[in-house]
């Protein structure tokens, strides 16, 4: 089993190419793993919150691992990959990381600013954003595997449910949305077990069922 950046990438077009893109991996490591551990780890506890399982007083919590964990692991992550020449993934993490970090600056700093009875509008916004994002990088993950895939279409169902959740102030989209969040959380999970056991093995431990090329 290949990562998800590898899998997502173009084969190197000459021997020299691909002999540096095997250089430059071994140098820097598969950063995927780590990336998607930060993605599985914040989404799921924002999505406990969400989803009404836990109160929402835990929120401070939340945004300081989206901060640190979430945001900032995930621009290195992101950064790494494009260091070894895997944009997929380098735009995936990178985007994500941004993510969870601007979440943290609208919830800490900025959403004050917002008067009361646009504060919905503000955020659904900001869901829809990012959901049209996850909805482009959907549509470019087919050469990667099924995991993959699957993960992103469940997040771009996320970013729609608490989008309209937002935006038309409905709170039982707002909870679907949690319940989403948890299953894209799973999957990201997943993704990140499955890498670190071959990096482990040196073999596929966990399947994730490739996608032709």
């Amino acid at each position: 089993m290949a990562s998800i950046a590898q899998e997502a990438d173009f084969p190197a077009t000459d021997a020299r190419e691909r002999a540096a893109d095997t250089v430059v991996s071994a140098a820097w490591g598969n950063a995927g793993p780590l990336a998607l551990a930060a993605f599985a780890v914040t989404t799921f506890m924002l999505s406990m919150v969400n989803g009404n399982l836990v109160d929402g007083g835990v929120e401070p919590v939340v945004f300081g691992v989206a901060l640190m964990f979430g945001g900032l692991t995930q621009l290195v992550a992101g950064t790494i990959e494009f260091r070894n020449g895997h944009t997929f993934a380098g735009v995936l993490f990178s985007t994500y990381g941004a993510f969870w970090m601007s979440l943290f600056a609208i919830a800490e700093y900025f959403l004050k600013g917002v008067p009361a009875d646009q504060v919905g509008h503000a955020l659904g916004l900001y869901l829809f954003a990012f959901g049209i994002f996850t909805f482009w990088m959907w549509a470019a993950s087919f050469r990667t595997n099924v995991v993959v895939v699957t993960a992103l279409f469940v997040l771009l169902l996320t970013f729609l449910a608490l989008g309209f959740g937002n935006y038309y102030a409905k709170t039982g989209l707002v909870h679907w949305g949690g319940y989403l969040g948890l299953i894209t959380a799973a999957l990201a999970a997943y993704l990140s077990c499955a890498e670190v056991c071959e990096a482990s093995y040196g073999r596929a431990v966990l399947p994730v069922w490739p996608l032709a090329k």
